[in-house]
């Protein structure tokens, strides 16, 4: 996505859009419930209740939320840079969120209207200068272009390209590589499709998993993962030549060690740790930083147990050292060092999506209409953890004068939040 106007140069006819546009309103409003019947008061007064709880939510590691929505916030990604977050709800618009402070209580946001449709999933471009969105109805990829002031926050962001329709069942995952180089959109049928950026498809193929339940691409732009029905979570690696040309996608490795399917997995920012959950009520931790090609595996490092009372959210920290699990409406938190359970944050509400920011000090939660701000208090304490250990390790004296500071400023923190001090 390193380049707008090449993906302008391939947008779609714009009577064909609108005449699709057109037949998805038609459906949409097919499907309406309507509000006079007991069947829609009811639903109603439901969504009010549940509206009124989430709004009225407290808790000490809260530092605010992105408030703008008014349908289910269903999915959200941060630039690369940190300074804009995406976010997409069933209120058929997409808001980007200024975030290059999150602690403040002023958070400007762009609000942009989806034609008839909304998006189930979101995704900014690596250079930040655009976001595609995969639609509900459409059932497709869309690609939008954001413009700004010279300096100042973004004004507009306009439709550049429509990918063809080539799923024909919903969605379970969409990514885009940090690189720029490819696409993905798998469905829960298992059909995983890389594309270019051009809307071409370069590989189809099948991830065998029964039925896909996640599929994501890893920070570093090399790999592609999925998890389903199967105990096991499939990576696979996708070539490209020295000039940037597509080569193939081949198998790389697998996660193992679960007796069930694999609800959500994810890897921290520089793909050499994993972690994954499953419905048999574990999760499990990975050193994927690997030699694949002369058959090395993955190494298991550590699980843990957690409350499997609804299919889960998983999300792993930037460094690794945290992992947060989102179950039914609650929101428990990790620390992979020991695979011990920290904190557990409750009525919290189900969670759609939720992602570290990449300093890993917060946090943010889909939860109903918001995205709730968390500070990460179980970072501070495996840094403490991570600390002590290394310093029983023979170190350098400035490394070992910059670990004592990270204790030192750690505890403090937690002192002031009232926190717990590892001992």
């Amino acid at each position: 996505m390193s380049d707008v106007n090449e993906l302008k140069a391939k947008a779609t006819d714009s009577n064909s859009t609108n005449s699709t546009s057109a037949k998805i309103k038609a459906a949409s409003n097919n499907t309406a419930v309507n509000p006079n019947s007991s069947e829609g008061g009811n639903k109603r007064g439901r969504n009010k209740k549940r509206r009124e709880a989430q709004r009225d939510f407290t808790h000490k590691w809260m530092i605010g939320a992105l408030k703008g929505h008014t349908g289910t916030v269903l999915d959200m990604d941060f630039a690369s840079n940190g300074k804009f977050l995406a976010s997409s709800a069933d209120d058929r618009t997409v808001h980007v969120w200024c975030t290059k402070d999150l602690l403040s209580k002023e958070r400007k946001s762009l609000r942009i209207n989806i034609n008839y449709d909304y998006a189930t999933h979101v995704r900014v471009s690596p250079d930040g200068k655009a976001f595609i969105i995969h639609k509900s109805l459409g059932n497709n990829v869309e690609v939008y272009g954001l413009k700004k002031k010279t300096s100042g926050f973004f004004t507009s962001a306009i439709l550049v390209l429509e990918f063809p329709k080539r799923h024909e069942e919903d969605i379970v995952g969409m990514d885009i590589s940090c690189n720029g180089r490819f696409i993905i959109t798998c469905s829960k049928m298992n059909d995983l499709i890389i594309w270019d950026l051009k809307g071409e498809p370069l590989a189809t193929f099948d991830t065998y998993l029964g039925s896909t339940h996640q599929a994501k691409i890893s920070p570093c732009g090399r790999f592609v993962a999925a998890s389903g029905f199967t105990p096991d979570v499939k990576i696979w690696e996708v070539g490209f030549t020295k000039t940037g040309e597509f080569k193939q996608v081949g198998k790389a490795f697998n996660l193992a060690g679960h007796s069930s399917g694999i609800y959500d997995f994810d890897f921290c920012a520089d793909s050499s740790l994993m972690a994954s959950v499953s419905k048999d009520g574990t999760f499990r931790f990975y050193d994927t930083k690997i030699e694949f090609e002369k058959g090395e595996d993955p190494r298991f490092l550590i699980s843990g147990q957690w409350e499997n009372v609804t299919a889960a959210k998983l999300a792993l920290s930037p460094n690794g050292e945290v992992l947060a699990i989102a179950h039914g409406t609650a929101l428990s938190f990790y620390s992979t060092l020991d695979g011990q359970l920290d904190t557990v944050i409750e009525d919290n509400g189900f969670v759609a999506c939720m992602t570290f920011d990449a300093s890993g000090e917060f946090l943010l939660v889909a939860v109903d209409r918001q995205i709730r701000i968390f500070r990460n208090i179980t970072g501070y304490r495996t840094a403490i953890e991570s600390a002590r250990r290394k310093l029983e390790q023979r170190q350098t004296s400035a490394t070992k004068e910059r670990l004592e500071k990270i204790i030192v400023d750690s505890t403090k923190f937690l002192e002031s939040m009232g926190e717990r001090v590892p001992q």
